[in-house]
C-alpha cells in the first residue's frame, strides 16, 4: 500500500500529470504534520520500559554498529567519486572532506514513518519487527545530535559563502531536550485522560496529535520526538489495558492520513533529478545497502541477537522519508552555494529509498514469519470504554471488525 501511494503522488504529483499542483501540496502540508505526529505517537506507544531495559544493550550495539559503517562508508564513497559528485567536484581538500562527512551524517538516517506505517497495515509482531522498531526510533535522537555536531564543526572549518541565522548548538539543544520535556508533560496529561475520562478516544487521538505538533511547532522543538516522548510516557503511565484500547483508536484515524502523507511525499520526488544523477546515486544506494547488511549482523551477533534478528533486522533500515530531506534541507540552508545541489542528491536517493525500503522490510517480516494472518484491524467497544464489563448473559465478543 504504501509503495501505491507513493506511486500515485508521483503520477498526478506536480512532475507527472499534475492533478495536484505545488500550491495545492502546500495547503495540504498540516495532513502531512498531522501524519508525523500519529507516527511518532503510536512509535512511543509500541515502546515498553520494560522491554527498553531488557533489550537496551542490544538496540544500542546494532545502531552503533550500523550508524558507523554507514558513514563511513558513505563519506569514503563521496571521497572516491568527488569529481562526479556536483556539490564537490572543484573543490579544495578541505571542501570536499567537510562536505563528504557532513552528506554521510544525514545518509544515516533511517524512516520511523515507513516502518510505523507498515508495522500497522501488516500488524506485523515479532523479534524483528520490534528490534527493527526500537533502533529506527532510537536512531532519530542520536542522527539528530551527531548531524548538529557535524554541521557545527563543519562550518568553523568552511565558513558558508553567506551566513544563515538561526542555527546553533543551543538551538538545537533547546530542540532536543525541549522536546522530552514537552513530550513527557504531553504524555502525563494523556495518562490522567485515560485513568479518568476514558472516552471518545477516536476524536482524543486526533486532538492529541493535532495540538501535540501544535505545540512542538510553537515551541520550536523536534516533532516526532515530541510525541515519541508522549507516547512512550502515556503507554508506561497507563494500565495496559487503556493504553492499546487508545492505540487502537489511533490506528483508526491514521488510515487516511497515511494516503495522503505518502501521497504528498510521493508527490515531492522529482524523477527527473534521479535521471540526472543515477550514476552518483546508485553506487551511494548499493554501498549504504552493504553497510546496513555488515552493520545490522555484526551489530545483532555483538548484541547476542536471534538467528532470525540477524539475517533480517538490516532490511529494515534501508528507508529514508522526511527526516533525511529535513536534514538535508538545513545542510542547504547552512551552504546556500551548494544547496541546489545537495538538495538534489538526497531527493534522488529518497526516491530509490522510499521505494524499495517498504518492499524489503515487508520481505524481510514474512521470511521471518511474522506477518499477521488477519489484515483487518481488531476494534471492539472496549476501544471506546475499555472497563465496560460484558453482559452478564453473554461472552465478550470477540469478532473482528471493520470500523
Amino acid at each position: 500500500k504504501i509503495v501505491g501511494y507513493l506511486a500515485a503522488g508521483v503520477i498526478f504529483g506536480p512532475h507527472a500529470i499534475g492533478t495536484l499542483s505545488n500550491d495545492a501540496a502546500r495547503q495540504l502540508a498540516p495532513v502531512s504534520s498531522l501524519a508525523i505526529a500519529l507516527i511518532a505517537f503510536l512509535a512511543g506507544a509500541e515502546l515498553r520500559w520494560s522491554e527498553l531495559r531488557d533489550r537496551g544493550v542490544l538496540l544500542l550495539k546494532i545502531l552503533a554498529t550500523e550508524l558507523t559503517l554507514v558513514m563511513v562508508s558513505i563519506t569514503g564513497l563521496m571521497l572516491l567519486m568527488r569529481d562526479f559528485v556536483p556539490f564537490l567536484a572543484g573543490g579544495s581538500p578541505t571542501v570536499i572532506v567537510v562536505m563528504s562527512v557532513l552528506f554521510g551524517s544525514i545518509a544515516i538516517v533511517h524512516s520511523p514513518a515507513v516502518t510505523i506505517a507498515l508495522l500497522a497495515e501488516t500488524r506485523a509482531s515479532g523479534p524483528v519487527a520490534r528490534t527493527t522498531l526500537g533502533v529506527v526510533l532510537l536512531s532519530d535522537v542520536v542522527v539528530i545530535l551527531l548531524f548538529a555536531a557535524v554541521l557545527s564543526i563543519a562550518r568553523a572549518l568552511v565558513p558558508p559563502a553567506s551566513a544563515v541565522g538561526g542555527f546553533t548548538v543551543a538551538s538545537v539543544l533547546w530542540e532536543i531536550g525541549g522536546a522530552v520535556i514537552i513530550g513527557a508533560m504531553l504524555g502525563g496529561g494523556i495518562a490522567l485522560y485515560l485513568r479518568f475520562v476514558r472516552r471518545e478516544l477516536f476524536l482524543f487521538a486526533i486532538l492529541v496529535a493535532f495540538f501535540g505538533s501544535e505545540i512542538a511547532r510553537l515551541a520550536h522543538v523536534e516533532t516526532l520526538l515530541t510525541m515519541l516522548i508522549a507516547g512512550f510516557v502515556a503507554e508506561n503511565a497507563s494500565p495496559h489495558a487503556l493504553g492499546e484500547a487508545l492505540r487502537q483508536a489511533i490506528e483508526r484515524s491514521a488510515a487516511p492520513v497515511f494516503v495522503v502523507f505518502f501521497a504528498l511525499a510521493g508527490a515531492a520526488l522529482h524523477l527527473g533529478a534521479l535521471a540526472d544523477l543515477w550514476f552518483v546515486v546508485i553506487p551511494i544506494v548499493l554501498v549504504r545497502a552493504a553497510a546496513l547488511w555488515a552493520g545490522g549482523t555484526l551489530g545483532a551477533a555483538w548484541g547476542g541477537a536471534s538467528p532470525v534478528e540477524r539475517k533480517y533486522t538490516w532490511m529494515g533500515l534501508v528507508s529514508q522519508a522526511g527526516v533525511a530531506l529535513g536534514l538535508a534541507t538545513v545542510a542547504a540552508e547552512a551552504y546556500p552555494e551548494r544547496g541546489d545541489e545537495i538538495r538534489a542528491l538526497f531527493l534522488a536517493m529518497l526516491a530509490v529509498h522510499e521505494t524499495i525500503g517498504p518492499i524489503m522490510f515487508r520481505f524481510a517480516l514474512s521470511r521471518a514469519g511474522e506477518l499477521s494472518n488477519t489484515t483487518t484491524s481488531p476494534t471492539t467497544n472496549a476501544a471506546l470504554a475499555p472497563d465496560a464489563p460484558a453482559p452478564p448473559d453473554k461472552a465478550p465478543d470477540t469478532t473482528l471488525q471493520t470500523t
